[in-house]
C-alpha cells in the first residue's frame, strides 16, 4: 500500500463550490469564467494576453504554429524535459536539436547551446525544468545575436522568477501546464502568455477550430484545433489562482524541509538552487551518488509504501526518436548521466513536518 504517493493535488471547498457554480449555470464552454482566469493570469505574469487552453503540450504546439516554424527548420530544445516539449516540434515537421544541460540545475547548457546552432536553426525552447528558471540572460543574448526566435516552456514552472522578473516574460511567449501535479490545477488545461498581439490572435483562433474573432460559428479562416478549456476548469483555475503565493510558499517550505533532512545522507544531493531566481518547486528531484543502484533504492522505498519516480528520461533516447533519428547514447553526456540518477520524491503542500522525516530517514536507511 502506498502510504505517500507522488503528488496530491490541492483542491479545498472554495476550489469545489466555484465548480459547481459553473455547472448550475450550465454554461460550461466558452463562457466568462474562460476569459477570468485568462485576466489573473495575465495580471499575475505582467503580459498583455493569456489565452486558456486544453493543455500545456497544446499551448507549446499552437505557439510552434504562430510563430511560423516547419519542416525544414531547427529548433533547439534540451533533451532533459517531458516529452512534449519536443514531441510538438515534430508535430510541425520540425528537427528538434537536443541541447546538453548544466549538471547543478538541469537546465539548458547555454555554451552547448550555441555550439548546435546552424544555418536551419529557427528557434531556442528553452526550459524551466522542475520550475527552475534557466539563465535567461544568456539565452536571449544567444537569441538575439543569430535573430532566434524564443519559446519559454514555463510549463513546471509557473511563480517563478529570474532576477525579479516573473517567468511569462522572456522571449516570444511563454507556456503553462496546469496538469493535477502542478503547483496549482485545472485538471487538465494550459495558459499562452505573451506580449505579441499576432501571436495571441492566431493563438485564440487556432485553439477555437480556426474561427475568427468575430465571424460565424461555422466560418474558419484557418486550420485549427479544439484546444479550448472548459469553464469547469476555467473556474478552477480561478480559485486557485487567487491562493497561488500561499500554495508556492507551502511548496517552497515542503523543499527546505526535505533539503534539511537529506543532508547527512552523503550518497544524496539534493536539488541546488541559484541565488538570483525564485524557485517554483514542481517537483522534488534528488540525484543519487556514482554506483548507487537506483532502482534498489525505489524498490527499497516502494516496500515502506512511498512512491518515487525517475526524473527525466533524456527524450533522445525514447524508443521512436532513437529510430526516427538514430541515437544511440553518448550525444549528451551530463544530460544521460543525470537522468540515470535522478529521483522525484514525494512532493506536495500537504506533507507535514514529521512525513518528510520518516521518507528521508527511510531512505537512507537503505544504506
Amino acid at each position: 500500500m502506498i502510504r505517500f504517493p507522488m503528488a496530491s493535488a490541492e483542491v479545498n471547498d472554495e476550489d469545489i463550490e466555484e465548480v459547481l457554480k459553473v455547472l448550475r449555470s450550465k454554461r460550461l464552454a466558452l463562457g466568462p469564467k474562460m476569459e477570468e482566469f485568462e485576466n489573473a493570469v495575465a495580471d499575475y505574469v505582467g503580459v498583455k494576453h493569456a489565452v486558456a487552453v486544453s493543455s500545456g503540450t497544446a499551448a507549446l504546439h499552437l505557439l510552434v504554429r504562430a510563430l511560423g516554424l516547419g519542416e525544414g527548420d531547427e529548433v533547439l530544445v534540451p533533451s532533459f524535459t517531458f516529452i512534449s516539449s519536443a514531441n510538438v516540434l515534430l508535430y510541425e515537421r520540425v528537427k528538434p536539436v537536443f541541447v546538453d544541460i548544466d549538471p547543478e540545475t538541469y537546465n539548458l547548457d547555454p555554451d552547448d547551446l550555441e555550439r548546435k546552432i546552424t544555418g536551419k536553426t529557427r528557434a531556442i525552447m528553452a526550459v524551466d525544468v522542475f520550475g527552475q528558471p534557466v539563465e535567461w540572460d544568456e539565452v536571449l543574448r544567444i537569441a538575439e545575436k543569430h535573430d532566434l526566435l524564443v519559446i519559454d516552456d514555463s510549463c513546471e514552472a509557473l511563480g517563478g522568477e529570474y532576477k525579479c522578473q516573473k517567468l511569462g516574460r522572456f522571449g516570444n511567449a511563454a507556456a503553462f501546464a496546469f496538469y493535477p501535479n502542478k503547483q496549482m490545477t485545472t485538471g487538465e488545461g494550459g495558459m499562452i502568455v505573451t506580449d505579441d498581439d499576432r501571436l495571441e490572435c492566431l493563438c485564440r483562433s487556432m485553439r477555437n477550430q480556426g474561427r475568427g474573432g468575430a465571424g460565424a460559428w461555422l466560418e474558419h479562416e484557418r486550420l485549427g484545433y479544439n484546444y479550448r478549456m472548459d469553464e469547469m476548469s476555467a473556474a478552477l483555475g480561478l480559485s486557485q489562482m487567487r491562493r497561488l503565493e500561499a500554495i508556492l510558499a507551502r511548496r517552497e517550505w515542503v523543499a527546505e524541509r526535505y533539503t534539511e533532512c537529506l543532508r547527512g545522507i552523503e550518497w544524496v544531493r539534493p536539488p541546488i538552487v541559484r541565488p538570483h531566481v525564485r524557485m517554483s518547486w514542481f517537483v522534488y528531484v534528488i540525484c543519487l551518488g556514482k554506483g548507487i543502484n537506483r532502482q534498489e533504492v525505489m524498490n527499497h522505498l516502494e516496500r515502506h509504501g512511498i512512491d518515487s519516480r525517475p526524473y527525466f528520461s533524456a527524450v533522445h533516447l525514447q524508443p521512436f526518436y532513437r529510430e526516427l533519428f538514430g541515437y544511440r547514447g553518448g550525444e549528451l553526456p551530463v544530460t544521460e548521466d543525470v537522468s540515470s540518477r535522478t529521483l522525484a520524491l514525494p512532493f506536495y503542500n500537504d506533507l507535514t513536518q514529521e512525513e518528510i522525516a520518516d521518507i528521508c530517514g527511510i531512505l537512507a536507511s537503505k544504506m
